[in-house]
């Protein structure tokens, strides 16, 4: 395998940084997050540091979950890796943070963590209030009900009089009162910082409702004591496209990140897979070349070695690859794509091109 670490990859970051700068008029716009200093890009301090540090829940299976090894896994964390792959030609030069919902935006914006994959939804509040920039959704969701199965529960309607569990400091906790509010339902919201202290308290009976991102419901529903006894209500309260965030106003490390994200989607449309990508290095397809950086300079513009996706896609594998053995039928949870498929597939999941 390829790897092009050391004084290539350095090289290839401050000749697109550098670049980046004279066109800007001498430097590269950043509010100093991820410690990258003032006219500097987060990019130089992650290259620099020859590891990621990536910010994730932890406590979700499927999308970023650690195990009694310590080993972290999911569709979130494998974000992470791409970007360090891409980055380093290594997907495992990655140090996962946990952070909860209400540390996660000031986490980032101090340095603590370069990167957000942590299920977090894109608003524009978000996006302007909190100074956050958001990458391409890598899961399209709705929030929903988590209830008992004999609690004779149908719909939202009666939840009358019921406490409902949900962690503060999310779109959540604001959809759920909106919702509530919109429907003259009267109910008790019980609140908690952590997601682990929410789902327990539901657990315990201490609400007779959780809510949640419907696909966080059925990944934490697999931890309960008993998980056949809970069933999701057949309602959607909002719209939660989920992806990476990094800082705003550093246009070097965005691209990065929107990039490989993107790649994801595009190597799967492409038919490149782990298991086949050697053999596409051979296309007589000009876009499949440069997007494996056989021609082209397209790593190189933004920092990156020309062959980042070839190293993402190695190392990590495309988009489809990354869903089904975390959330779809090669994992416990057997989601559909659903809106999560390639557009070409009715889905949502679209990349522009790469040239």
């Amino acid at each position: 395998m390829r790897n092009l670490r050391g004084w290539s990859l350095k090289l290839a970051s401050v000749l697109a940084i550098g670049s980046l700068a004279a066109a800007c008029g001498g430097e590269v716009a950043t509010n100093g997050g991820g410690g990258g200093g003032s006219g500097s890009s987060v990019l130089q301090t992650v290259t620099g540091r020859e590891e990621l540090l990536c910010g994730v829940d932890g406590g979700i299976p499927g999308f970023s979950f650690v195990d009694e090894d310590g080993e972290f896994s999911g569709l979130d964390v494998d974000g992470c890796r791409a970007v360090a792959a891409a980055l380093f030609g290594d997907a495992n030069a990655v140090e996962f943070r946990r952070l909860d919902s209400t540390e996660r935006f000031t986490a980032l914006s101090g340095g603590e963590v370069d990167v957000l994959f942590r299920n977090t939804t894109w608003t524009l509040s978000r996006d302007t209030e909190v100074g956050l920039e958001f990458g391409p959704t890598t899961f399209y969701d709705g929030q929903g009900m988590m209830v008992r199965a004999d609690s004779g529960i149908a719909e939202l309607e009666d939840m009358e009089g019921l406490a409902v569990c949900v962690e503060t400091g999310t779109t959540t906790e604001l959809n759920l009162t909106d919702n509530m509010r919109e429907r003259g339902i009267d109910f008790e919201p019980v609140v908690f910082q952590d997601a682990d202290a929410a789902y327990a308290a539901y657990d315990e009976g201490r609400c007779e409702g959780m809510t949640s991102d419907k696909s966080q419901l059925i990944a934490r529903r697999s931890t309960l004591g008993n998980p056949d006894d809970h069933i999701l209500l057949e309602v959607t309260m909002s719209k939660e496209p989920l992806g990476p965030a990094t800082v705003n106003n550093d246009s070097a490390w965005f691209d990065v990140v929107k990039w490989v994200t993107f790649g994801l989607i595009q190597a799967e449309e492409f038919g490149i897979t782990s298991e086949n990508v050697d053999e596409f290095l051979e296309s007589e397809d000009p876009n499949i070349l440069r997007f494996l950086g056989e021609e082209g300079t397209l790593g190189q513009d933004m920092g990156l070695p020309n062959d980042f996706m070839y190293q993402v896609i190695s190392q990590v594998g495309n988009y489809g690859e990354i869903f089904e053995r975390n959330l779809g039928a090669d994992s416990e949870f057997n989601l559909d794509r659903g809106q999560n498929a390639l557009w070409t597939e009715g889905g949502l999941l679209y990349s522009p091109p790469f040239r």
